[in-house]
């Protein structure tokens, strides 16, 4: 799969709401399946699994099966290629812009 693909299905995966707070939630600690269907009282296990599928698909979920429980792990990998690709160097300019807006607002 080509690097662009592969972004796609990571900005896709993060596109939604429930996603992230799937993500969120495992930020800390591994949770099963039907522990992540409990916190969502208002969605069906049919709807919390399809999230699930989607950011296993983007690789932002590891899954890792014991027993008959599915373990639910975050690899937050992508997130930091993500970081490293898009958000760190327009952050960097938009430092840089500030700074020199300092620097010359400080000579007037």
């Amino acid at each position: 799969m080509s690097i662009e693909a592969r972004n796609d299905r990571i900005f896709k995966a993060l596109s939604a709401s429930t996603r992230r707070s799937i993500l969120d939630l495992l930020k800390d600690d591994p949770q099963t399946t039907g522990a992540l269907c409990a916190l969502f009282p208002d969605l069906d296990r049919c709807t919390v699994m399809q999230h699930l599928k989607v950011l296993e698909e983007a690789e932002l979920v590891i899954v890792q099966r014991k027993g008959r429980e599915r373990w639910n792990h975050l690899n937050p990998l992508p997130i930091k290629h993500i970081h490293d690709r898009w958000i760190g160097p327009y952050a960097a300019h938009a430092v840089g812009l500030l700074d020199r807006l300092k620097t010359d607002l400080e000579r007037v």
